[in-house]
């Protein structure tokens, strides 16, 4: 009779490769996050109020609300912009139905996603582009520019205590840009805050 149990050494080998394929797509280590954010609150993990811009930017206001016609003003005040700017009426009204929606490593539905599932999707309903499953891959497909030269749709990738590219968001307007975060969500941050800023590694446009 053949021994049909996997070795145990195997197992192991197995899980830990897994648990890579996982995890590749966005930042998850615990240790690794800012102090006042390294304890994922209850609170992260309710649904945020309907209709309200999440942004942890220390240069916007909180609380803001986009509902209906005011939608794009909403944006606009949170990305320290004028309501004309904004033109791509699609993208913000994507991102918007997604706001809130928490991190989920590997997941790729509304109950929960990763950072670069997150932005595969804006990807593709949005402009129509494919871009690879991880982040560290999506670092090798794009045309990397300069930080003042980006505009929105532009892709801003970060590296948080490792080499390598692990987390990816989508540039916006004034510094602005929106991923997932790993306690809060899909949500609006600053690149220039300096927990972001410092993980700041490349960015550039979709090929």
């Amino acid at each position: 009779m053949t021994n049909s149990l996997i070795h145990p050494k195997a197992y192991i080998a197995l899980c830990l490769s897994l648990s890579v394929f996982l995890l590749s797509g966005c930042l998850t280590r615990k240790n690794a996050l800012p102090p006042d954010k390294a304890t994922v609150s209850t609170r992260s993990k309710k649904a945020p109020s309907r209709n309200t811009i999440l942004t942890d930017a220390s240069s916007a206001p909180r609380d803001v609300r986009a509902t209906g016609r005011g939608l794009i003003d909403g944006y606009a005040q949170v990305l320290g912009v004028r309501p004309q700017d904004l033109q791509n009426v699609t993208l913000y009204t994507y991102i918007d139905d997604w706001m809130g929606i928490p991190h989920r490593s590997g997941g790729v539905d509304r109950r929960g996603l990763d950072c670069s599932a997150f932005v595969g999707m804006v990807m593709r309903d949005v402009y129509g582009k494919s871009v690879p499953r991880v982040s560290k891959e999506m670092a090798e497909h794009i045309k990397r520019k300069y930080e003042r030269q980006l505009q929105e749709g532009d892709l801003v990738f970060f590296s948080f205590g490792r080499r390598d590219i692990d987390h990816v968001g989508i540039y916006l307007h004034n510094n602005k840009f929106v991923h997932v975060s790993t306690t809060k969500g899909v949500i609006i941050s600053d690149l220039h805050d300096s927990w972001y800023y410092k993980y700041f590694k490349r960015a550039g446009s979709v090929r």
